[in-house]
């Protein structure tokens, strides 16, 4: 070997071949060309030996990417593959996100749904959107009890509330809201009502019974999740007995909505 890496906390030293890095990933070359920091002779056209320190990656995760470097091929495994796809991005390596994509595919789990969800629209992998979406919808009970569903963004899970087919009623479909909200508030350390802004808007209160919407309006009293004009459009609906003013989307039962009486009065071409 001519390069050295000393990779994460555990300061894991890695040995490769500059001629190989160089020629595989254009930012590796970059990196190669360039004298390691505290060096005194920055302008040599020696290529540096290192070390180059990577601290912020696993040893695990950057073995992966090295491994595929070499061979074009990589062992991935649920712990790391995440953040094998986040070093493909990074380093320009289009092949091996597309490995990474198609691993978790193929082993996707309730528990890690919402993360690879989160990654995949970060990075703009509309197919992996798609797949973690169609997922969710199929098993959406189980995915808002997990660890996952607290962590996702605003944006993201706004994204999850527009879909008809979840599979979840959608009194629970609030609850985990909820919880969801004052996960992100006490990470955030901004306001239930401000970190929820946007999923908010995509809950369909007219779905809900008299009943319900007494309980939910007492519940939202203490953390003002949900803005009072839209629990007061959601008993509108019921006086009118349909949706008006509530936009048509907002009184579509989702797959998993129980049935209710007033339903059928909400229904888009309800006389």
């Amino acid at each position: 070997s001519d390069v050295m890496f000393v990779v994460g906390r555990e300061q894991q030293k890695v040995f490769a071949h500059r001629c190989v890095l160089a020629c595989r990933c254009q930012a590796f070359r970059g990196m190669l060309s360039q004298a390691p920091a505290g060096s005194q002779d920055s302008s040599s056209s020696v290529p540096p030996q290192g070390p180059f320190i990577l601290g912020n990656v696993q040893p695990e995760v950057f073995l992966a990417v090295i491994e595929f470097l070499y061979t074009n091929s990589v062992t991935l495994n649920s712990h790391i593959v995440l953040e094998v796809l986040t070093s493909s991005v990074e380093y320009g390596l289009q092949d091996l996100c597309k490995l990474c994509v198609k691993f978790i595919k193929d082993t996707l789990s309730v528990e890690q749904v919402c993360e690879a969800l989160q990654a995949a629209v970060t990075y703009g992998q509309v197919d992996l959107q798609q797949h973690c979406l169609a997922f969710i919808e199929g098993c959406t009970a189980a995915v808002v009890r997990t660890q996952g569903f607290c962590e996702l963004s605003d944006v993201v899970l706004a994204r999850v509330l527009r879909s008809d087919r979840l599979a979840v009623d959608e009194l629970d479909l609030v609850q985990a809201v909820r919880e969801w909200a004052h996960v992100s508030s006490a990470v955030l350390e901004r306001p239930v009502p401000e970190v929820a802004a946007l999923p908010v808007r995509e809950l369909r209160l007219p779905l809900l019974a008299p009943s319900e919407l007494v309980t939910l309006e007492s519940c939202n009293q203490q953390d003002l999740l949900i803005p009072v004009e839209n629990i007061a459009a959601a008993w509108r609906a019921h006086a009118l007995r349909r949706g008006s003013g509530v936009p048509s989307r907002l009184c579509r039962p989702r797959r998993g909505t129980r049935p209710r009486d007033h339903h059928r009065h909400l229904e888009p071409h309800a006389k």
